[in-house]
């Protein structure tokens, strides 16, 4: 497949962060399998214009090992059944993306062959530069990590340069926009600001990594079409924090 030449992309080499519930679409359980073809071909939109792209994926829609523990489970046993939640959810993605003619590779942090590659560093970079998409499984394959640290960890080992976070809502607030009209939106933010505020942009682990690198992260609304486009483009959708 051929593919353009970055010329309207401003961005090399992006990683996006996909929770488990963006696959659910109006479920209350599970893969909407609609759903994971419109997310597919949101990325597959991207990875035309010539990007690198690589995904980690959430499980939340099957399994959230807080959840798990809270309700009586052994932390670090929920915490493994979550990421293979993971796993489910990016074969999922793989295969509707595959369904697009775009090359994928699902790498996880929990090795099992017969379903992915086991997670190396120098191998997921290789894949990039051959015009593959990485999907990143597992988190981080140790507990007590969420997935969010996991996408700041793989953005920066495989030199990302951006973290394009998907969310149901258009940027970051400085409350629930659903349960506060008042809530104000904000267009950039410092990762100081987000962790003073308790903003939920990502866990304060994910938040102090990509600020101690210097790693910038764009929070949009995934759900309406093209957000995805526009933004690996540089126009200015939802917010960016740097």
């Amino acid at each position: 497949m051929k593919r353009s030449k970055r010329k309207e992309a401003k961005y090399r080499r992006v990683l996006l962060k996909l929770s488990g519930e963006a696959l659910m679409g109006e479920q209350t359980y599970g893969i909407d399998s609609s759903t994971v073809e419109y997310m597919a071909k949101e990325i597959k939109s991207v990875y035309d214009l010539g990007v690198e792209v690589a995904v980690v994926i959430g499980g939340g829609n099957i399994f959230r090992g807080v959840e798990g523990s809270v309700k009586g489970m052994e932390r670090a046993t929920a915490d493994y059944m979550g990421m293979l939640a993971t796993v489910i959810n990016a074969l999922a993605l793989q295969n509707a993306l595959e369904k697009l003619n775009v090359p994928t590779r699902v790498q996880s942090a929990i090795e099992m062959r017969e379903l992915a590659e086991p997670y190396i560093r120098r191998r997921a970079v290789r894949h990039l530069e051959k015009g593959r998409v990485v999907i990143f499984a597992a988190g981080t394959g140790n507990p007590y990590f969420t997935t969010d640290t996991a996408a700041s960890l793989r953005a920066m080992e495989i030199g990302a340069d951006i973290i394009m976070k998907a969310t149901k809502v258009d940027g970051v607030y400085s409350a629930d926009p659903v349960k506060d009209p008042k809530a104000k939106k904000f267009k950039k933010i410092s990762y100081i600001d987000v962790l003073k505020k308790g903003l939920h942009v990502m866990d304060s682990t994910a938040i102090t990594l990509c600020m101690d690198n210097a790693l910038p992260i764009v929070v949009l609304n995934v759900k309406k079409k093209g957000n995805l486009k526009k933004a690996v483009m540089g126009k200015h959708i939802g917010t960016i924090v740097r």
